[in-house]
């Protein structure tokens, strides 16, 4: 007897529903008397396969949900019309005549990879997003505290400077600094409150998948309903013009025109894009376009075969190569000075400190050395570690990209002087965040602080923040490309846009601060882009690989 009836149950023919059931179709899941296995079998548009009841395979009970309508039977078959589990006596009742059945189990099986789709997405991209969004509140009223704090002490010392008689106007726009504030601040608690409903909701539905996806049980899942296209449509971002506080000197017969002005609070919203910024700066520079028509200011041929390129002023530029000497151009290509590595190998990358010395790696003897009045300096020395790529940022320090010996793991670390301060090297998951094996990893630090590697071995720009920090990964964009990504050279300008050379495809890509695709550099006659650099005035150098050209552009 088929162990999912009691003893008492009566195993009647499904589609007579009279006589005792004698046989089973294993296409139709129907069970079968003599009378109605010949009706059965006369459906000739498929190919039935009927065999003795006790002959029939069986399948794990624990899996078929009872059907709702026929409660001594089992949801054996998924209606695809329906999109319902339906038992074989549902079947037969003429409700789902033509309807496409599939079997149930394979059908959660199914159902199964698109929850999980979804839980990946509500883990991996979805939370973490907002998250970032309630970091990044958090970092906006601490920023607000401190400006508001500037404003207040500003506007009291310029007070105590005047006369008793205008205290009137102090106690004035100190109140108007409190109502900027509060507005502010509620504009930002309003969206603080918004962001934590919204992960409320998030969290409720990664459990309630998990309660899904834990349960096995497909009359669950024929409810579930996505809600991830909601989730995906992110609050706006709250931009704030801040106010500030513009002192006059003091002139009693125009005491309020003359004291200072406050300027307005101006809070704005900015649609959100998929990847949230992590460090944002209260004043930014003047945008400047890019240009549509990009302009080749002049080319510095340099002779010999270019993988780094690093500006020493807005006129000088260091380069190095395939040759173990590293040497100095002015624009107009006359060689100013040229320096060999201690020794004697080929540098591997090359870069220049705030304070206008030169560092370069040197990958043979795990070095990374700095030329201070015409000597060099062996600054760090690795063990079982080397360093490939090196770049020095805004506070001084220096960021170094390095493989270990065996070429199975790759980091990134930021050294003060000759001290490890950081390493930079798994994601918050624990995976690698960079590619293993013997491939360039250019690096720069961008205006906003984030980390920006070119991981060639990867065919992907990796961008983390000062923490070290997974906040995107760039791996091309499609609408010219031939060839697949091939990122090499990499650095940022004034507007935290990140360039990267594409050397298969013989173009740069601009990217902004967060990952987001905006031009191509793909005409000026770019042959292999390898390294690049920008100066002070936004002019992009461009060293070819072969042709041991350096190209000086003008894109903004």
């Amino acid at each position: 007897m088929d162990p999912r009836y009691s003893a008492q149950d009566i195993l009647l023919c499904d589609l007579c529903q009279t006589a005792a059931l004698q046989s089973h179709c294993e296409l139709c899941h129907v069970n079968l008397c003599i009378v109605c296995v010949g009706k059965h079998l006369s459906d000739s548009s498929k190919r039935h396969k009927v065999v003795p009841y006790k002959h029939r395979k069986s399948t794990p009970n624990v899996y078929y949900p009872k059907c709702p309508n026929h409660t001594q039977k089992h949801c054996e078959l998924y209606c695809e019309k329906c999109d319902i589990p339906v038992c074989s006596t549902c079947v037969s009742s003429g409700k789902h005549k033509r309807h496409d059945l599939s079997d149930a189990l394979k059908k959660l099986s199914s159902k199964r990879k698109y929850f999980e789709k979804d839980l990946q997405e509500l883990e991996k991209t979805i939370f973490p997003i907002y998250e970032e969004i309630a970091l990044d509140l958090n970092s906006k009223k601490e920023n607000l505290e401190k400006h508001y704090g500037k404003l207040t002490t500003a506007v009291t010392k310029q007070g105590e400077d005047w006369h008793r008689e205008i205290n009137i106007i102090v106690n004035k726009q100190k109140s108007e600094i409190d109502e900027m504030k509060t507005k502010h601040l509620a504009a930002l608690d309003k969206q603080e409150r918004e962001i934590k409903q919204i992960t409320s909701d998030v969290k409720k539905n990664i459990h309630d998948l998990r309660k899904i996806l834990d349960s096995n049980n497909v009359s669950l899942t024929s409810g579930y309903k996505s809600r991830n296209a909601e989730f995906r449509r992110f609050p706006p971002k709250v931009n704030v013009l801040l106010p500030s506080f513009s002192p006059h000197q003091i002139n009693t017969e125009q005491l309020h025109q003359m004291f200072g002005s406050l300027s307005a609070l101006s809070i704005t919203t900015e649609e959100r894009a998929y990847t949230m910024k992590t460090s944002e700066a209260v004043s930014c520079p003047p945008v400047k376009p890019l240009l549509d028509e990009l302009e080749l200011i002049t080319t510095i041929d340099t002779g010999y075969s270019l993988y780094s390129v690093t500006c020493l002023s807005d006129e000088e530029i260091w380069t190095c190569g395939d040759v173990q000497i590293m040497k100095l151009y002015n624009l107009q290509g006359k060689l100013l000075k040229s320096i060999k590595t201690k020794s004697g190998n080929i540098p591997r990358d090359i870069a220049v400190t705030m304070s206008g010395d030169l560092v370069y790696t040197d990958t043979d003897t795990g070095t990374v050395n700095i030329v201070r009045n015409k000597k060099i300096k062996e600054v760090i020395r690795l063990q079982g570690w080397e360093p490939y790529n090196v770049c020095s940022t805004s506070s001084g320090d220096l960021l170094v990209t390095m493989v270990s010996d065996e070429y199975e793991q790759t980091k990134v670390v930021r050294y003060s002087g000759s001290t490890e301060t950081q390493t930079i090297q798994f994601d918050s998951e624990g995976r690698p965040l960079y590619s293993s094996g013997d491939y360039t990893k250019y690096i720069s630090e961008n205006r906003n602080l984030d980390i920006c590697v070119a991981d060639n071995g990867a065919d992907a720009v990796v961008v983390v923040n000062q923490a070290g920090k997974l906040r995107f990964r760039y791996t091309g964009h499609p609408s010219t490309i031939k060839e697949s990504f091939d990122p090499y050279g990499i650095t940022t300008d004034s507007q935290s846009q990140i360039l990267t050379s594409d050397c298969d495809n013989h173009c740069i890509h601009i990217l902004d601060q967060d990952g987001q695709f905006l031009h191509y550099i793909d005409n000026c006659h770019i042959q292999y882009p390898w390294g690049l650099c920008v100066d002070t005035k936004d002019n992009l150098f461009v060293a070819e690989l072969g042709r041991g050209k350096v190209k000086k552009i003008k894109y903004m």
